[in-house]
């Protein structure tokens, strides 16, 4: 072997050493509803393709509240078997200790998201998750049977509830028993927490907890909400309610078995799918509104962001990663094949955005409509506040005492977590 080649021969051999050293096996966890797995699994194919790195996804339970108690617990251990998670936009207070800082890795960026959603993964100053999607939900209804029956989109919790009852009540007539009024997220988790802060901010009955800490639930506009919920389980709405989360209320909704549902912008797109038998049949509309003269409607801010564990043993790689799947492209995409909302604002001036999903600018109304959780109030106490609040309300709904009496209860329980301060 010559010289020349001998020297082609090691240089190729240290680059391909420094290549492997280069590349990082990398995990990711998700509990990804409807067809999310494999969206999210086409984008870290083509991330492996442009970096060589591997990146394998760690399944979860599709319900956040399982998917934040196994988060804790393998923060708290310290696990490095996890390099990005998936976080739900409330938990940032919560886990900001476990996380890195991604202020100075994303300078260049985050002036292209929403600053709302950007200041809600800011805690002390830190950057600990980038904004992969924001959502907020919607009233799905039927537009073909509102046509039919001569009836308008309900602007009120009780327009739903008379229209939602005469509609079924004509289709179950004329033969379809398996037709609900109602469907919505009634099962004892945070989804619970996100339909009934609807219902009780709509009637003006406040946030749980306002901004300054202070405990607002027991009072007679949130208790008229709340059971005006309970009233539809077991009328417009089927007993196993109780226990949907968000894939079985979208299973009844999508299969032509409700007239109303309640869910995210990602049941938009399955709903419009080529084998869904509603396509093209139903429209969104902002969530109706309560009574009395703070009625208004109300749509709990969502959203999902990507965070990097301290933990990771290849920080560098991870990072890279999660500024990937927050990436312009990477939004663009989701938007188009899921319908879930962007958080850069550039996106809803898109122009294949708006032909491809007309309904994400159409989505601003619903966005404006937006209230928060109080976790920003509770910081580190928020999933107790939250697991207190639906539990008080699954108890309604179930039949188990009234709203008044239970919210009375919960206003105790939430006094002794205070106590001296959140």
């Amino acid at each position: 072997m010559t010289l020349n080649k001998m020297l082609v021969a090691m240089l190729t051999s240290v680059t391909l050493v420094a290549g492997a050293a280069q590349a990082a096996e990398l995990s990711i966890v998700s509990g990804d509803t409807g067809n999310g797995l494999e969206f999210l699994r086409g984008q870290l194919d083509k991330f492996e393709a442009d970096t060589g790195h591997k990146v394998t996804i760690v399944p979860m339970p599709s319900s956040t509240t399982d998917q934040f108690g196994q988060y804790k617990l393998w923060l708290a251990a310290g696990n490095t078997d996890i390099d990005v998670y998936q976080t739900d936009v409330i938990w940032a207070p919560q886990l900001a200790d476990q996380f890195l800082d991604l202020t100075e890795a994303a300078k260049d960026v985050v002036g292209q998201h929403f600053p709302s959603i950007i200041e809600s993964q800011t805690v002390n100053g830190k950057l600990v998750a980038l904004p992969a999607f924001t959502d907020a939900p919607a009233l799905y209804y039927r537009k073909d049977l509102l046509e039919k029956y001569g009836k308008e989109v309900p602007k009120t919790w009780a327009e739903l509830t008379a229209t939602a009852q005469e509609i079924m009540d004509g289709e179950r007539a004329a033969g379809n028993a398996e037709m609900w009024g109602f469907v919505f997220q009634g099962n004892a988790y945070e989804g619970l927490t996100c339909n009934a802060l609807e219902w009780v901010k709509s009637f003006g009955g406040g946030q749980i907890i306002e901004a300054d800490g202070s405990i607002s639930i027991n009072n007679e506009n949130a208790a008229k909400a709340i059971d005006l919920a309970a009233s539809w389980v077991g009328t417009i709405s089927p007993e196993g309610n109780l226990a949907y989360m968000e894939e079985e209320s979208r299973g009844v909704w999508q299969l032509g078995n409700a007239v109303f549902h309640r869910n995210w912008p990602y049941a938009y797109s399955l709903g419009n799918g080529a084998d869904s038998p509603i396509a093209g049949k139903f429209d969104v509309a902002p969530l109706p509104a309560g009574e009395g003269p703070d009625a208004r409607s109300a749509a709990t801010l969502g959203g999902w962001n990507v965070a990097v564990s301290k933990y990771s043993p290849d920080p560098d790689a991870a990072i890279e990663l999660a500024l990937y799947l927050a990436s312009s492209e990477v939004q663009k995409e989701r938007a188009l094949m899921q319908s879930n909302l962007p958080t850069i604002e550039a996106l809803y001036d898109d122009a294949d955005i708006a032909a491809g999903q007309p309904i994400i600018p159409a989505w601003k109304e619903i966005f404006q409509n937006a209230v928060p959780r109080p976790s920003a109030p509770t910081q580190a106490k928020y999933n107790e506040v939250s697991s207190l609040f639906w539990s008080a309300v699954h108890d309604t709904l179930s039949g188990n005492g009234t709203a008044a009496e239970n919210l009375e209860v919960l206003e105790a329980d939430l006094t002794d977590l205070k106590g001296d301060a959140w």
